[in-house]
């Protein structure tokens, strides 16, 4: 992760998602910042590796399986966070997943899984963190959604969707956590290298169609994604909420 930090010490954070790819990175750098992190997954064994490399730094990092697409499984990880720590001040929803497919061939089990996942897992563990946050009076949730909650693509019906739905939903829980000093916000990446990715850009056709739309004219990897989420969770961003900031390139701006 390099030297990117902010001061984090004596917070809280809960990533979702943080096996793999971007929630990975997340977690890393919100322990490398001194936050205590409760690394969450459907797979504890994609997390063994997170959790020894983070306390190997100097961090401290406990892990929690959970499939954010069942909602008292959800309820029963944040209470395991509360009841362990007393406390949650930093979300970060980064469990997400896509199946391509056209418009004319999305299956209902597909719609399904990937709202169920993207939208409805995020906003329920949005909603029960929110709960504990409030009793201490504050917190910071930050979900990662896509720069295609503002574009369409191929083969992305579903996922833009439930994207864009998330990034509505964020808008919504910003004005009605408000009043809890609770700060709601989006980070919008675009396509980045990572192990979902890669057999993607395996075909040169789609790598080369990516490349034309994105005008800084390259790909994006998992650290790319940290700064913003790093600046939302921190002081700096104590007038921040509601918002979407885009790493994407400059492929909404094209």
């Amino acid at each position: 992760m390099g030297n990117l930090t902010v001061d984090l010490k004596g917070k809280v954070a809960v990533v979702t998602g943080a096996g793999k790819g971007i929630g990975r990175a997340i977690a890393l750098a919100l322990a490398d910042s001194g936050a205590e992190v409760f690394a969450v997954s459907r797979t504890l064994q994609d997390l063994e590796q997170l959790k020894t490399e983070i306390e190997e730094g100097g961090g401290k990092c406990s892990i929690i399986s959970c499939d954010v697409q069942d909602v008292s499984a959800i309820e029963k990880m944040i209470n395991q966070v509360d009841d362990q720590a007393e406390s949650i001040d930093i979300l970060v929803n980064s469990a997400g997943l896509n199946i391509q497919a056209h418009t004319l061939e999305v299956t209902e089990e597909q719609w399904d899984k990937i709202m169920n996942t993207n939208l409805k897992g995020a906003f329920f563990t949005s909603q029960a963190a929110a709960k504990v946050m409030k009793k201490k009076g504050e917190g910071r949730i930050i979900n990662i959604t896509s720069q295609m909650a503002m574009v369409g693509f191929y083969k992305r019906a579903a996922y833009c969707a439930s994207k864009g739905g998330l990034t509505q939903a964020t808008k919504a829980m910003a004005v009605e956590l408000a009043e809890y000093d609770i700060k709601v916000n989006c980070v919008a990446p675009t396509f980045l290298k990572t192990p979902l990715t890669e057999p993607m850009f395996e075909d040169k056709e789609f790598y080369n169609e990516v490349i034309s739309r994105i005008p800084l004219g390259k790909i994006g990897t998992p650290d790319d994604v940290v700064g913003a989420v790093l600046y939302l969770a921190s002081d700096y961003a104590g007038l921040v909420t509601g918002s979407t900031i885009l790493v994407d390139g400059g492929w909404v701006a094209w």
